[in-house]
């Protein structure tokens, strides 16, 4: 009986580890640890005895590009760590967190290790490659931060299929509504309900701007003051139908702002480590 509380304990202090953001993992302890190794790096970078002053070809230069280099192959594993599955020291959340953070400290030590010295050449590359890699991964941390709870009160508790599958039900309706409607108007309809509403590209989902709408043309077209019913019938549905896509539209774009830094982050890691690669044995052959 004397292990109830112990055992209790535990599952609140699993609880709320499950609830906390990678971001706050134990109390921002990957933040902390950053911070001391920037601080150490510049106060380094300061008072070392080195003339001229330190850059990348000097002995503190080295220890700098030495423990940046150890960092960007250390964080380069994390998609390799997303499929080992174990709880702990190093859970996932852990392991997230320490990169995202001493991702952001890799600003410092690489810019400390270049001495501020950049140019056209390999090692320049290295370094801008590895901030094109930070860039595109503070941005993934902002959306998947923001837009996961956008995303979930955008859906309101439908799936993607239950969306399409509402929108569907609503063109059946504009199906059978449209019959008693002359050709031209009719033809409007029907060239609404051909137009594939996930066929538009990526620039469009992105910016949720859906040029050449039939269905918006469809109902400006549609002149639904004049009384007829059979007119009225059919605005009314394409305006549902409007709202409905408009919500697929929302969720297809959300859906992309969280996917596409992905498309940017992986291949520049990938260029980052031959670039890196490129620089150390470049070095150590005109050492």
């Amino acid at each position: 009986m004397a292990a109830a509380p112990e055992a209790q304990g535990f599952a609140d202090r699993r609880r709320a580890s499950d609830h906390e953001s990678f971001l706050a993992h134990k109390r921002l302890r990957w933040l902390k640890i950053a911070a001391g190794l920037n601080l150490v790096a510049i106060l380094g970078y300061a008072f070392a005895e080195v003339e001229p002053r330190p850059n990348g070809g000097t002995w503190y230069g080295y220890i700098l590009g030495t423990i940046g280099a150890l960092l960007i192959v250390w964080l380069s594993l994390l998609g390799v760590r997303k499929r080992a599955m174990t709880p702990g020291r190093w859970s996932l959340k852990a392991w997230t967190s320490a990169h995202v953070y001493l991702g952001l400290a890799l600003i410092v030590i690489a810019t400390l290790h270049t001495g501020f010295q950049l140019g056209w050449n390999v090692h320049t590359l290295a370094y801008a490659l590895m901030m094109l890699v930070i860039a595109s991964g503070v941005y993934g941390v902002w959306v998947y931060a923001l837009l996961p709870h956008k995303l979930s009160d955008n859906r309101r508790e439908l799936t993607q299929a239950q969306m399409v599958d509402a929108l569907a039900a609503v063109d059946r309706q504009l199906e059978q509504a449209a019959q008693p409607l002359d050709r031209a108007d009719a033809d409007r309809v029907i060239a609404a309900l051909a137009q594939d509403p996930f066929g538009h590209g990526l620039i469009s989902r992105l910016s949720g701007r859906y040029r050449g709408c039939r269905t918006e043309a469809a109902i400006a077209a549609l002149d639904a003051a004049a009384g007829d019913p059979a007119l009225e019938r059919v605005a009314t549905l394409l305006g549902k139908r409007l709202a409905q896509l408009e919500q697929i539209r929302r969720h297809m774009r959300l859906k992309a702002m969280l996917e596409v830094w992905l498309y940017v982050h992986v291949p520049v890691t990938v260029m980052l480590l031959a670039a890196l690669t490129a620089h150390i044995v470049s070095v150590f052959y005109y050492w």
